[in-house]
């Protein structure tokens, strides 16, 4: 392998950190408010639920009260966007 030029081993292993990216709990947002699907309350801390039942980090207990608000006027605007690309809308 050697006449290839290229190392067996990744040589990126140990010389870059690990990106995180939120979905686990020992990422950003600890501390943060998130909304618990299942409980339809604000969570934090180590007082919420498994990722899967949650939506957050928001950075206030407000903003997370209004989470499904946020993610019905984010659909809309996703789904008017993929309406231009699309050409669906003149």
């Amino acid at each position: 392998m050697e006449e290839l030029g290229f190392l067996p081993e990744s040589v990126a292993l140990g010389r870059f950190g690990v990106h995180s990216d939120g979905m686990n709990d020992s990422g950003p947002g600890k501390g943060a408010y998130f909304w618990c699907l299942r409980h339809d309350r604000v969570e934090t801390g180590d007082d919420k639920c498994p990722a899967q039942y949650r939506l957050g980090p928001y950075p206030s207990a407000d903003d997370a009260t209004h989470a499904l608000e946020t993610v019905a006027e984010r659909n809309v605007a996703w789904d008017a966007e993929d309406a231009r690309w699309t050409g669906e809308l003149s």
